[in-house]
């Protein structure tokens, strides 16, 4: 071989490892570290709009009674939640998860749900989210166990008697799915996730092609790699279709059948993997997160039968 072409060789090497390496961290920084994120549709969850399909429910959240609830997460991160008392005695609490990039105060919506179906409310900020601490998004994984801590929480502030509901939207369904898995009391009674991802690296996977027009190999393996450097994670840990599996725990699941973002064949594999009491409601029409103002009326039928079903 000649020296011109090995040298050549060497140099396109080195340029292409610099190249990988800085996608690698260009997309840990966009899709996991802490930064506005351009590609997630905002829509506020404060502000009132014309025509507005959730001015009641926002009202009802800008005026309802809060308390602020801190937990320090095993790895010593503060965490950040409101609190919000049922309008009559109950020893049923919901713990709501929300989004991704998103908070606590997107979940109006759902929380006014709960909150009519006689429960209590926890609304946890996510770690690095909100309120909460951290400087990077765990996609559910961490999270999952300060979940168990906030159950823990809950038991203690309503009662060992209380009964336990997770919900969780998108992320946060992702999340609810993931703490399935974990050892849980039995005061949790059943589990409703709405449009989570089936894992971590699929979702990704998707977004990659889909926004960027790139295959997964290599980058979602290497910025795997770089998200464990810095966030203590891998994708492949970050699973809910392995959580599921291990769930004791009944779960609705719940998707749109237009959903771009999480598309919705990732409801049918983790829906295969759950071997729980469980039920399967797929919405025609909506895109992601949207099954809910779709159809309001069958939304809440559907969960409302779910829960009657599994709570007392």
């Amino acid at each position: 071989m000649k020296k011109s072409t090995k040298w050549g060789l060497l140099g396109l090497t080195g340029l292409t490892a610099s190249l990988l390496t800085y996608a690698s961290a260009y997309f840990y920084k966009t899709a996991v570290g802490i930064s506005k994120k351009e590609f997630v549709a905002e829509y506020s969850m404060e502000e009132i709009y014309p025509d507005d399909p959730w001015e009641k429910e926002k009202r009802w959240y800008q005026t309802v009674e809060k308390e602020m609830l801190v937990q320090r997460a095993t790895d010593g991160l503060l965490l950040s939640g409101f609190f919000i008392p049922a309008s009559k005695q109950s020893k049923k609490v919901a713990i709501i998860a929300h989004g991704y990039s998103g908070s606590n105060r997107d979940m109006a919506p759902w929380a006014k749900l709960f909150h009519d179906l006689g429960f209590h409310l926890l609304l946890p900020d996510a770690r690095g989210h909100g309120e909460s601490e951290g400087d990077y998004i765990g996609f559910g994984w961490h999270e999952r166990k300060d979940y168990t801590l906030w159950i823990e929480r809950m038991i203690e502030k309503i009662g060992e008697d209380s009964e336990v509901v997770l919900f969780g939207l998108s992320m946060g369904g992702a999340t609810v799915m993931n703490v399935s898995g974990e050892n849980l009391p039995d005061n949790v009674k059943a589990i409703v996730e709405d449009c989570g991802y089936s894992s971590v690296s699929k979702e990704m996977a998707h977004q990659l092609k889909t926004m960027y027009k790139l295959p997964q190999y290599p980058l979602i393996p290497l910025t795997s790699f770089v998200t464990k450097l810095k966030a203590g994670y891998w994708f492949g840990e970050a699973n809910p279709s392995v959580q599921v599996q291990k769930s004791q725990t009944p779960i609705l699941f719940i998707h749109g059948d237009e959903d771009q973002f999480v598309p919705t064949e990732m409801v049918y594999d983790v829906y295969k993997a759950a071997d729980v009491s469980k039920d399967l409601y797929i919405v025609p029409g909506a895109g992601h997160a949207y099954g809910y103002v779709t159809d309001k009326k069958e939304y809440r039928k559907r969960i409302t039968h779910f829960l009657n079903k599994h709570l007392s």
